[in-house]
């Protein structure tokens, strides 16, 4: 089958454009075609080969003098875009027919700012040094954070660096010397001053970073309950509870929209504290 045959595949992170989420939602499949002609190059005879359309309808299409209704059209513009599951949610379509049969964790056209579902930090540690390398702001909220930046082997330390610019970065962590980190200590079976000792440790270490990047590090001192790293306008959200870590748990990536509540509410939660901390760096 030659290449012009063949569905058009977009990287998930094309889908994931607030712009595009908010075109699916409203059905505007003008905006969707031109948005996938910028993020991979087919032309109009290209789209309309895999959407089953003509290249004169597209064209209508893509400058507004024709819209799509039918349902079975907008099936036929999924399969032909290849489009994931979440994003077929949102154009009102069931899962892809790979997933039918499958174990759906949730729909994500009720949440269309959570745009994935990692089982845990680790599985989403590749992106998240992507986005980290290309990112302007870094916000951490954590425990220790050594893990995450605090060592030299930790997730994000080595991607600091910026070639043209320095990268803007915020790290809270639990104030060692605070009646919240005993209870925290607790709850995962650790001593008080081991726990402790990491966060004192995190901060010494990162007061290495001022030459690599422009660092601000606070204590905080209410108990852990949301594990976020934030680039930009893209967070990676988990949560702490009694018997798991924060890199243990489940984390969603929650994209900024227009709209969306969730992270503006994390964002606005963020800011608060760091309003409320005490900064150590």
């Amino acid at each position: 089958m030659t290449s012009s045959l063949l569905p058009i595949t977009l990287a998930d992170r094309a889908w994931e454009h607030p712009d595009v989420r908010e075109a699916l939602r409203a059905r505007d499949i003008g905006v969707v075609f031109r948005h996938v002609q910028r993020y991979s190059g087919a032309s109009q005879s290209r789209i309309a080969t895999a959407v089953g359309m003509t290249q004169a309808r597209v064209n209508e299409i893509i400058n507004g003098r024709r819209t799509v209704s039918r349902l079975d059209v907008y099936e036929r513009i999924a399969e032909g875009l290849t489009m994931p599951d979440d994003t077929r949610h949102l154009l009102g379509l069931a899962a892809g027919r790979e997933q039918r049969t499958g174990n759906a964790a949730f729909d994500l056209a009720a949440f269309p700012e959570v745009v994935r579902v990692y089982s845990a930090q680790a599985s989403a540690r590749e992106e998240i040094q992507q986005r980290t390398r290309t990112a302007k702001e870094l916000d951490i909220l954590a425990v220790r954070g050594l893990g995450l930046i605090g060592l030299n082997d930790s997730m994000l330390r080595s991607h600091l660096a910026r070639p043209d610019g320095r990268l803007r970065v915020r790290v809270l962590l639990l104030d060692p010397d605070g009646p919240a980190l005993v209870r925290r200590a607790a709850e995962i079976g650790e001593s008080a001053e081991s726990l402790a000792s990491g966060v004192r440790l995190a901060e010494a270490r990162l007061r290495e970073l001022p030459t690599v990047c422009d660092i601000e590090v606070y204590r905080y001192a209410m108990l852990p309950t949301w594990r976020v790293i934030r680039t930009d306008d893209c967070m990676f959200v988990g949560a702490f509870d009694a018997g798991w870590e924060g890199h243990e748990s489940a984390t969603y990536k929650v994209m900024e929209t227009p709209h969306g509540p969730l992270y503006r509410g994390f964002r606005r939660m963020v800011e608060a504290m760091v309003a409320d901390a005490v900064r150590t760096v």
